[in-house]
């Protein structure tokens, strides 16, 4: 699904992305296009972009990043947390509460 999308590939791009964005969120998905939970991260993404593209833009980066580390599988989740994430940029909040308690369910 990584096709579907548009690919960042170094961090003066990432800086330029973010920059070029006045009103609405940068999504930006680190990994590897190889690697399985990025897969599943993909599929959510592709499946959510046309449905928020007029609050956010969504890039494929690389490398590793540990704001959300892990594949969400449910579109639905996805956009709770790009809702409050969007609401709380607007406001101008530097930290949002995330809508549901994921401190101990991905535990390492």
């Amino acid at each position: 699904m990584s096709y579907l999308l548009p690919q960042l590939h170094c961090g003066w791009a990432v800086d330029q992305a973010i920059l070029a964005e006045e009103e609405r969120l940068v999504i930006i998905r680190f990994g590897h296009d190889w690697d399985e939970t990025c897969m599943q991260m993909d599929e959510v993404l592709a499946s959510v972009a046309e449905t928020i593209k007029n609050f956010s833009v969504i890039y494929l980066g690389t490398g590793n990043n540990n704001k959300i580390n892990w594949a969400l599988k449910d579109k639905q989740e996805f956009i709770d947390i790009f809702e409050t994430v969007y609401r709380g940029g607007r406001k101008g909040c530097g930290l949002v509460i995330a809508p549901k308690d994921y401190s101990t369910k991905y535990r390492y």
